[in-house]
């Protein structure tokens, strides 16, 4: 007679076959938060001082853009092998660019000239180094590119006082921004909470938290954007 699978096997079939399903919730997120980047860009634009600035800004916006949109089609739909590793790449990429594309008018408009180039250098060089990265080893360890998104969101630290004398608030919003987009890192390299399986996982309270990260330092970026440092590469003065 044939052995019947013991409950505990069919538990585990079960719960190995939900995990496999996209969350509900899955891509909804950055899709939602794509027209406000669309809009929050052209204000802040528009309230930038200067041609440099506006290009910064632009920079900004065009960025942000990339990752909530690319975010959206990757994690909403069902895509052939070949589409979805693309996706998945340009996935991670952008949010290196995303985190240069941050710090873009930050380092234009925040602080002088010589130190606002050092960043720039810094940040983009680290974006395009870990874009190759993630492209050619799109199956590193997820430690890895977490613990590199991390190196380089980080990397305005050495110019916080910087910083603070060029806005407080502007700085204040810098640092809670880092500290949701690290929140939001940890959640997702270790996969947990994962509080509503099947509908709003690990992965979704990662997008929240990158979304609210984002309207922390566009507003970081709006306030500079105002009222931006003299000299700067911005505003030479």
């Amino acid at each position: 007679m044939p052995d019947v699978p013991q409950l505990p096997l069919i538990e585990a079939a079960a719960v190995s076959a939900q995990a496999e399903i996209r969350p509900t919730w899955r891509g909804w997120i950055h899709a939602a938060t794509f027209p406000i980047a669309i809009v929050g860009g052209i204000i802040l634009i528009i309230a930038t001082q200067g041609t440099p600035g506006k290009w910064a800004s632009a920079v900004f916006m065009t960025s942000s853009l990339l990752l909530f949109g690319n975010s959206a089609l990757y994690h909403r739909f069902d895509w052939g092998p070949r589409t979805k590793a693309t996706l998945k790449r340009i996935d991670h990429a952008n949010i290196l660019l995303l985190i240069s594309g941050t710090y873009t008018p930050i380092a234009v408009m925040a602080l002088p000239p010589d130190q606002g180039t050092i960043l720039l250098v810094v940040v983009w060089t680290g974006a395009l180094l870990g874009i190759l990265f993630r492209v050619f080893w799109i199956g590193a360890p997820r430690w890895l590119y977490v613990a590199l998104y991390l190196a380089l969101g980080w990397a305005a630290v050495m110019y916080m006082p910087q910083l603070f004398q060029a806005n407080p608030v502007m700085m204040l919003l810098v640092i809670i921004g880092g500290l949701l987009y690290t929140g939001g890192a940890v959640v997702y390299a270790l996969k947990k909470p994962n509080p509503w399986p099947g509908h709003f996982g690990f992965h979704e309270i990662f997008h929240v938290c990158t979304v609210l990260a984002f309207l922390c330092h566009w507003t970081a970026c709006l306030l500079i954007a105002i009222d931006p440092l003299s000299p700067s590469l911005g505003l030479p003065g």
